[in-house]
């Protein structure tokens, strides 16, 4: 399987991905061809299922793009299958412990390294490349981490150090709703966790970054300038939305010629 991401996380280097949420093939590989090096596939807030998510993982993968899974939570059966199905990782969570990191990191891995049992699916070539992806899965497969909820940060150089832990992303709106500040995101206290999130990566030497959900190419640059080196851009059903939108505000502001 290929490890470019992992690798590039491994460097430090800035990777950009997005977010998919409708269901559908097409859109799974205009992202996965559009130049993102990663496409997260949301199963916590859609009605995407295991059967479906199993057909978009094999899309964004045969078009050269790393599938991940982003989980309904942190569930061993639910990992299992996931990987079983060809995701080269996943996206874990509210992650808030060092527990958490553990469990999920050790159900992408088979025995000893891990407890995930073993099976033959698209991963493994249905058997065919079973040995090949038994050497990948002890260390290749990518886990990040997200960081939703203040009770995390007592605990951030902890849960980024945990070895097999590749990265995180804050969720800053569930972060902001656990510190009883929803959406206020020029809150000085959601700042001072925001600045906390990220010595705490640099400290662990663990990559990271946020979500970015609404189309916006001057935020996107703008993270890339203090410094965040794993960024997912937007989602689907924003960028659909957007564009749709502008025709309308092109015709609100009278630019089009008159009959």
């Amino acid at each position: 399987m290929n490890s470019k991401l992992k690798d590039k996380l491994r460097k430090k280097k800035c990777t950009i991905g997005s977010w998919i949420s409708i269901g559908h093939p097409a859109i799974a590989e205009i992202f996965a061809k559009a130049g993102f090096e990663w496409v997260v596939i949301d199963l916590e807030h859609t009605s995407i299922s295991i059967e479906k998510a199993g057909d978009l993982i094999r899309v964004i993968d045969l078009a050269g793009c790393a599938p991940l899974v982003r989980l309904t939570s942190n569930d061993s059966n639910l990992i299992k299958r996931i990987m079983d199905a060809g995701a080269h990782g996943i996206v874990v969570p509210s992650v808030n412990s060092v527990h958490d990191a553990e469990y999920a990191v050790s159900s992408t891995r088979y025995g000893p390294e891990g407890h995930r049992g073993v099976g033959l699916g698209r991963a493994q070539s249905y058997g065919a490349s079973f040995d090949e992806y038994l050497a990948w899965q002890k260390v290749d497969p990518v886990v990040i981490v997200q960081i939703e909820h203040k009770d995390s940060l007592n605990d951030l150089e902890k849960i980024f150090s945990v070895p097999g832990v590749d990265g995180y992303l804050v969720g800053p709106y569930d972060l902001s709703c656990s510190m009883g500040i929803p959406g206020d995101f020029d809150n000085v206290n959601f700042k001072k966790a925001m600045k906390r999130i990220m010595e705490a990566g640099r400290n662990s030497d663990c990559p990271g970054g946020i979500h970015i959900v609404e189309p916006d190419e001057n935020k996107l640059c703008e993270l890339i300038t203090e410094g965040y080196k794993l960024i997912a851009y937007s989602v689907d059903q924003r960028m659909l939305d957007v564009s749709a939108r502008k025709v309308f505000s092109v015709l609100s502001d009278n630019k089009l010629p008159k009959s």
